[in-house]
């Protein structure tokens, strides 16, 4: 694979990490990669996904990593699933999975996950990633205060392309007075949104992918970043 010095640099980090350097494991969260990978169309995000997954099977620990997307066509893009699909539910079921102690169907998906890739951020919706982290850690038995169940995640996209259906965005600014709420208590949704919204706020890497891969035509990549900007 090819990449270029951003991509390089992202990939350096997660390798490393699933290598072992301490010098990649932060204090926080007892080592915990809590990444976040941003960039615009075309900066090559699908490239190294592809890239760290060719590391993963290599190195012979293509179980210790799941690639998940919130629509069929970014996760067939990547080779994973949707996260709908990985929570064994169906997206417009309204029926969330039942989780119940002990459910060895569960321990056994997850059992020798660490690196989890998700892709597509911008449609990922905080009820959505509050189920994802409910249900890691009830496979992987750790306590729900531990950021996804101590699973390594690593988020990928671009907050300004779509939005999530029926959801609130990750970025969600909860600290601005809502007019919705004024007086109210937050209900059970608003609840669970902003757990996930604190386990966003502890993204502790970033490596933003600035260099476009698909042209070097500068007039149409001014208009790209116009269209993109609305």
């Amino acid at each position: 694979f090819t990449l270029n010095r951003e991509q390089r640099a992202a990939f350096m980090i997660i390798t490393s990490h699933l290598d072992g350097d301490s010098r990649c494991r932060t204090g926080d969260n007892n080592g915990q990669l809590i990444m976040c990978i941003p960039g615009c169309g075309g900066t090559g995000k699908s490239q190294l996904i592809r890239a760290l997954s060719k590391y993963f099977l290599i190195t012979k620990r293509m179980q210790m990593m799941r690639k998940l997307a919130p629509t069929g066509i970014a996760a067939a893009e990547i080779g994973g699933m949707t996260i709908h699909s990985f929570l064994g539910e169906q997206r417009n079921s309204g029926k969330p999975r039942t989780i119940k102690p002990g459910d060895s169907k569960l321990e056994k998906e997850w059992r020798l996950v660490e690196y989890l890739l998700i892709d597509e951020m911008s449609m990922v919706g905080l009820n959505l990633l509050a189920k994802l982290n409910r249900i890691i850690c009830a496979a992987k038995h750790v306590d729900p205060q531990v950021p996804f169940g101590g699973v390594n995640v690593i988020f990928f996209g671009d907050y300004l392309q779509y939005r999530p259906v029926y959801d609130a965005p990750l970025h969600t600014d909860f600290s601005l007075p809502s007019k919705k709420q004024s007086g109210k208590l937050p209900n059970e949704k608003e609840i669970q949104q902003r757990v996930a919204r604190s386990l966003i706020l502890q993204i502790n890497c970033v490596v933003k992918l600035t260099q476009q891969m698909r042209t070097e035509d500068p007039r149409y990549l001014q208009l790209l970043e116009r269209l993109r900007h609305g």
